[in-house]
């Protein structure tokens, strides 16, 4: 027994391992954390994430926000405490040369979206991974683009306001842009 206990005394008292974490592994634990964040509605574990100067862009063309715009919009749902919960399928993470930069791309699931995509950027700040900026889109097969695109032009017609019409006669229909067939590509070889 006094050699199982002085192992012990040895063991708990050597300095601890010190090795540089995986830079990788880092990111990922950060994005993670991140995803986890908002499916928890940890409002506040979520944000911190972000840097002061953060970018989110959503899947709207209209969704540009800074971090505080963001939060703004996203704080009641947090507050309900049911935000959006995205799993990461796969990730592909990349480094500036100083290592001090970060991006990187994921294939997410997600239940409201179906697949989608996410892609950003990451500082590094002291020994902390912050993002930067988030873009999450929705990729759209190639064989359904040509419809996509139509029913987007449709859309965004249909929204614009019409013009007052100051000779008192309702103003003229528009009607939806022609889109001209997309010709077919074969896909891109994969690197």
């Amino acid at each position: 027994m006094p050699t199982v206990s002085l192992l012990l005394f040895v063991l708990a008292s050597a300095p601890a391992n010190t090795a540089p974490v995986d830079p990788k592994a880092a990111v990922t634990a950060v994005l993670d954390d991140w995803h986890q964040a908002a499916a928890a509605a940890d409002e506040a574990r979520y944000f911190g994430h972000f840097t002061d100067d953060a970018v989110y862009l959503g899947t709207d063309a209209t969704e540009r926000w800074t971090r505080d715009e963001f939060h703004a919009w996203a704080k009641p749902y947090f507050s309900k405490g049911k935000a959006w919960n995205f799993k990461a399928t796969s990730r592909h993470i990349f480094f500036s040369k100083d290592g001090a930069v970060a991006w990187f791309d994921e294939a997410l699931d997600t239940p409201n979206l179906g697949p989608s995509r996410g892609s950003g950027v990451l500082v590094k700040d002291a020994d902390t991974w912050k993002i930067a900026q988030y873009n999450l889109s929705i990729p759209i097969p190639n064989d359904v683009l040509p419809e996509v695109k139509r029913r987007i032009e449709r859309h965004l017609v249909r929204s614009q306001k019409p013009p007052k019409s100051t000779t008192g006669r309702p103003p003229a229909k528009v009607p939806a842009p022609q889109t001209p067939p997309i010709k077919e590509r074969a896909p891109a070889q994969a690197n």
